[in-house]
């Protein structure tokens, strides 16, 4: 039954990682017809209506006074902030070096536990957090051609999600995770609409690019509905890695859609970044292992 749910969670987990790659390379599509406000405006629309029917189905619709509170209104923001942020850089960074860059998220978040959330962080993991970064170094290419502003905006994007993250720990779980996502993603679009005019102006939208945008909508939804059902099956420590399957699939997409080519130096840096993010899943999973044998020694003994 536990390898069931293990495999499960990896199937789950690889639909999450294809439906966030596909968004990706949708959005990245349409980047020069329109700009960031418009895109955020349009997707946050077409999801947000989406979510409220979903939420209302399973009675996670709450009170607005619920979202007041730091933690919530501070994840949002961070939410709001990751969209910019990756929305910006997408149409000018190639897919697979903006999907390698965000590849770091997970040891963004181990690193930003340790310091805000008082987790315990041994050196192995630390040193695995820092050889991760060193990866994101490679990827953005050794001396100063390579530390672009839009490659930075990535980098940022990282820290700003690992932030939203984070905050995501402090809610309690009297929050439905669905009324978090509804919130989210009407905020995001009032963002969107307040940027349209500062980015440029609302551009015409043809058939196909609202049917690339809507298909990103959808996407979206399921990458959100597939990682939950992920987490929620199985081991996390088996289950998480497999998240970065969604490099090959924008390898792939940039390839086929977009006609980049992979440089060594990006392929170079993919590999530290997985290896340093697979070790730190690995020390997670001891840790875990370790609690779980000392609460079932100390058991007889209360």
């Amino acid at each position: 039954m536990h390898s069931s749910a293990n495999f499960r969670g990896i199937v789950f987990m690889c639909l999450a990682m294809v439906a966030f790659a596909c968004n990706d390379a949708l959005v990245k599509s349409v980047t020069g017809v329109m700009n960031t406000g418009q895109i955020m405006f349009i997707r946050g629309l077409l999801t947000t209506m989406m979510v409220v029917v979903i939420a209302h189905r399973f009675g996670a619709l709450r009170p607005v006074r619920t979202i007041l509170r730091p933690v919530i209104i501070l994840r949002i923001v961070m939410e709001a902030l990751a969209s910019i942020t990756y929305i910006s850089a997408l149409g000018q960074i190639p897919l697979a070096n903006a999907s390698a860059i965000m590849q770091a998220l997970p040891l963004a978040v181990t690193l930003g536990a340790a310091l805000f959330l008082r987790e315990p962080v041994g050196w192995r993991r630390w040193a695995a957090i820092i050889v991760g970064f060193l990866g994101v170094l490679i990827v953005l290419r050794p001396g100063p051609e390579g530390f672009t502003p839009v490659a930075l905006t990535v980098v940022a994007c990282v820290f700003v999600t690992a932030t939203r993250d984070i905050c995501t720990r402090r809610i309690g779980g009297e929050v439905p995770s669905l009324f978090i996502t509804v919130t989210t993603a009407f905020v995001t679009t009032l963002v969107g609409a307040a940027l349209i005019v500062p980015f440029g102006g609302w551009q015409p939208i043809s058939s196909t690019s609202f049917t690339h945008i809507a298909g990103a909508s959808v996407l979206l939804m399921l990458g959100y509905q597939t990682i939950v059902l992920a987490m929620r099956d199985g081991d996390i420590s088996v289950i998480a890695p497999f998240r970065y399957t969604s490099l090959l699939w924008s390898i792939t997409l940039g390839i086929v859609f977009f006609a980049e080519t992979p440089d060594r130096w990006m392929l170079a840096g993919v590999a530290v970044i997985v290896a340093s993010g697979l070790y730190t899943f690995y020390r997670e999973s001891m840790r875990s292992r370790q609690k779980v044998a000392q609460r079932s020694l100390a058991g007889p003994l209360e």
